[in-house]
């Protein structure tokens, strides 16, 4: 029997399975993560990149034991908005991170739909939003 251990010295090998499942889950969106103490591994189109990985988001994530939602300014996904979150032990420290890397835009879409309503108040008040004479259908 195959065992996979997730620890803070878990390497590439050790990441892999889970982590190209999640890539597949997720509809092949480029998925990397490593452990505290070793590399880690970066996918893409169903196929491993680099099994020596780290990027400043994964070691970010790592460090303040946070779900991260950023773009980076450096490394392989410059400029492309990424969430990362820790991978914890059994005690809540962070031994490691996975990360989503969002290419198509649909965490920031929803990002937005979470917020809809609390958005809605702001632009329009309390309600209704909009106003009866401002409907499309008060203007046909």
């Amino acid at each position: 029997m195959h065992r996979y251990t997730f620890c803070e010295t878990a390497e590439a090998a050790d990441l892999e399975p889970v982590v190209l499942a999640i890539h597949e889950i997720i509809h092949r969106l480029p998925v990397t993560a490593k452990s505290l103490r070793r590399p880690g591994i970066r996918i893409e189109d169903g196929r491993v990149i680099d099994r020596n990985y780290t990027g400043p988001v994964l070691e970010q994530a790592i460090t303040s034991n946070t779900v991260i939602k950023t773009t980076p300014e450096k490394g392989a996904y410059k400029g492309v908005p990424v969430t990362v979150a820790p991978i914890r032990d059994h005690e809540g420290h962070a031994i490691g991170a996975i990360g989503v890397v969002d290419v198509t835009g649909i965490f920031d879409l929803a990002t937005l739909m979470e917020h809809q309503s609390a958005i809605l108040k702001q632009v329009c008040g309390k309600d209704p939003c909009p106003l009866p004479e401002e409907s499309s259908n008060s203007k046909r």
